[in-house]
Formats: structure tokens, sequence, C-alpha cells
């Protein structure tokens, strides 16, 4: 069956010429075109055509898109969305004044989501879960990274992780999964911490490996949580397993995770809001992507990641919300674009490209998705705006009336009479 997308104000391509990811400069150039339609055939773009051909051939269906914006499909390639309860108490000591970090000590942080998530069992949890997801798709995600992280022993790490896997059977759009069994310790590995390293590396890694239950790796390197070394462990079994590597880095302080993830060749490192100048320039010389996550500086009111500094030396620069109880507790991609453009100085283009292709290329993925280009998925959101700018000056407003992930609707806003 042959679909005609018809008509849209504008079609933003975020084309690759074939590349899969744009880097520094290149992030600007979007593609913008007017007076085109798009064809999709069997869940694939076919061709981008001139409106003017349109009265010149047949298809099977046309989906009116006038004065809509089309987008390719929106990729969210950093979440935590694998959680229960709330920490909407801790939300109110860090508006006394008590860091992040201090809650984690006193036994808050991970450690309380932690003891929801056990005290959950698995067909709760897919009930807590599934309204976030329909809460992403709606925004236009059509493609969503999950992360493991809130079980912490051997049963919750895989019960949450064949929570990820039942949910991608569930929605059409695309869920990743990554295992992030070294997101802290728990209590009971406290004054053990090597018997826990040991558990992630000689059982929870295998098993996960064995029964498909991940694509990536993750690991939160800093002070309160893992070491350069301990990272570096972990990644090693990971890798020799098949898992591709993820990095939680350089958030609060600079320990060495940044350099080693470099070096394994790590699909994408994440936070990096106190990076060094000279960390900078690594990027440059690097296909890893830096995963920048601006709700977690504006949750926690502290510095942003220098994105203006990154692309200015050549990163491929990706957006993501961080969505998780403690951190960053925002779901709205929209407002994650507008805190970018806002906060971190990056243009609208750079924000696009950012929330796109290069997200996708953060889950190696940008083969297939990210951008609209001949071959790949027909993956797209569409917006209610003459102008793609609109959707960044709306802060936080959600544009999005429809989301189609290869090639069928899946999401259509409701209009009332």
């Amino acid at each position: 069956m042959v679909t005609l997308l018809k008509n849209p104000k504008q079609i933003v391509t975020i084309d690759s010429d074939g590349k899969n990811y744009k880097r520094g400069s290149e992030m600007k150039d979007i593609g913008q075109l007017e007076n085109h339609s798009i064809l999709i055939e069997n869940g694939k773009i076919k061709k981008i055509i001139k409106n003017s051909y349109i009265s010149k051939s047949k298809f099977d269906r046309e989906i009116d898109l006038t004065d809509k914006t089309l987008l390719p499909g929106l990729v969210e390639c950093h979440t935590h969305t694998a959680f229960a309860g709330s920490r909407a108490e801790e939300f109110k000591l860090k508006l006394q004044g008590i860091g992040y970090e201090e809650i984690a000590k006193r036994g808050g942080g991970i450690t309380n989501t932690m003891r929801a998530v056990r005290n959950s069992s698995f067909d709760e949890l897919i009930e807590i879960i599934k309204p976030r997801i329909d809460y992403f798709i709606s925004q236009g995600i059509t493609t969503l990274e999950i992360k493991s992280g809130y079980g912490l022993s051997f049963y919750d790490e895989i019960k949450l992780m064949q929570v990820i896997k039942e949910l991608n059977k569930i929605f059409s759009i695309d869920i990743v999964s990554t295992f992030l069994g070294a997101h802290t310790f728990p209590p009971e590995y406290k004054n053990d911490n090597d018997k826990y390293i040991n558990m992630i590396t000689t059982e929870l890694i295998p098993y996960v490996c064995k029964n498909n239950l991940a694509s990536f790796c993750d690991v939160f390197c800093e002070s309160t949580a893992f070491s350069a070394e301990q990272t570096e462990a972990i990644f090693k079994i990971a890798a020799n397993c098949g898992l591709k590597l993820k990095l939680h880095t350089e958030q609060f302080n600079s320990i060495g995770g940044l350099e080693i993830a470099l070096k394994m060749n790590a699909t994408s490192v994440d936070h990096l809001e106190v990076l060094k100048e000279e960390q900078i320039e690594l990027f440059g010389k690097s296909n890893t992507t830096a995963v920048l996550l601006p709700g977690v500086s504006f949750f926690l009111d502290y510095d942003y990641a220098p994105a203006r500094k990154l692309i200015d030396a050549g990163a491929i620069v990706a957006l993501a919300t961080d969505f998780n109880p403690g951190s960053s507790h925002i779901a709205n991609f929209q407002l994650i674009m507008s805190l970018a453009a806002l906060k971190m100085d990056m243009t609208i283009e750079e924000i696009f490209t950012a929330v796109t292709l290069n997200a996708a290329h953060a889950l190696d993925l940008s083969d297939k998705l990210g951008s609209i280009e001949v071959g790949k998925n027909a993956d797209f959101s569409i917006f209610e705006a003459n102008d793609y700018s609109e959707l960044v000056y709306n802060i936080g407003k959600n544009l999005n009336v429809m989301t189609i992930k290869n090639g069928e609707i899946i999401y259509e806003q409701s209009t009332l009479n």
C-alpha cells in the first residue's frame, strides 16, 4: 500500500546524505522543504515528491497535512521511565536547600525508588508505566529508551528488564532497553561493594545477554556511585557479552568516567554538566554522542552542560529528558527543547537535529530512523504549526497532532466539536 502524506506546510528532513549523524556546524542544516509531500510504502519512506506531481499519480491512502509542520519521529534517547513511587517529599527538601547528593546519603534518592520498585509486582509496574509511554507518544516520540536501575537486586533488575521487554510488545513504538544495574549500591551491599559488582558481572549481565533483555549497558560513574575503575570493569564484561555501552558521567564530579567511555567507544556519554574545557575537544574526534539533559539542570537548579562549546568543537550532540522520579521529573519533550534554546545557547535547528538524527545515533539506530530519507522507517511527528520555530517558542506546550510509526498513525489528537 502506498500512502501519501499530502501537502504539509513544512517538511524538516534532517537529511544526513547517508551519513546518519550531524556534528558541529552540520547540526544547523535541517533540510527544510515546502510544497512537497511524502510517499510511504511498506512502512518505509519511498519518495519525497513535489506537490505539482501529485495529480499525476494514484495512491491507496492520502493523509492531508495542510498547514502542518512535519518532522522525523522524535527520538527520546535517555529515560528512567521504569519506576514506581513518588519522590515529592524529597522535592520539598530540595526547596529547603538540601542537595541531591545529600538526600542520597540520607537514604533517599535512588534507594527510595528502589524500595517502591521492589514492592511492586510485574503487572503493577506495567500499569504504572503505560500512561507515561502514552504521553511520550502523544508528543511525537516514536522511539523511546528506558533503563532499569531501580531494582538493584538480581530478581528486581530482571523484573524491570522483563517489564521493559513486555512494554515493547504492547506498544507500536520502538522501546530500547538499557541495563543500569550499576545505578548505585543498594543498602545490603553498602559495606561490600565488590560483592555487588561481582553479582552484576557474573550473574546479571550474563542473564540479560542470554535472554536478550537489553541492547545497552549503562553505569552511573559518580563519587556517590561507581568509580572509574569499577565502571571499566563492568564495561569490559558487558562489551564481551555483546552489550553496547552508555555512561552517566561528569554530572556532579569529574572522576575519570568520560575518558573510559571514549576509550571503549561508548555509543553515548550522558549528562556532562561539569565537563572540563580540555575534555570538550575530545568530542570533535569521537563518534560517541554527547547526550545533554537540560531538564536535570532546571530541576536541580545547577549548571547546564556546555552545549555551545561542544557543538563548536565538532561534537555529535543529542538532547533527552532524563525523565526520572528524583532529578528530572520532566516528561515534557518540548520543554526540554526550549530549555536548550534559552539556557544552552543552541539554535532551533541544532535542537531539532539533537532530538531526531543525533538522538537516534545515541541509540545506534540512525541508519534506520531519525531523518526523512528514502529507505528509512516512515516515522513522523506532525505539528500544528506554520513554522518549525513554533515548537520551541511555545514553551512546554505540546503542538503535536499526529504521530506516525512505520507508516501507520498511532496517535491523533482528538478534536472537540
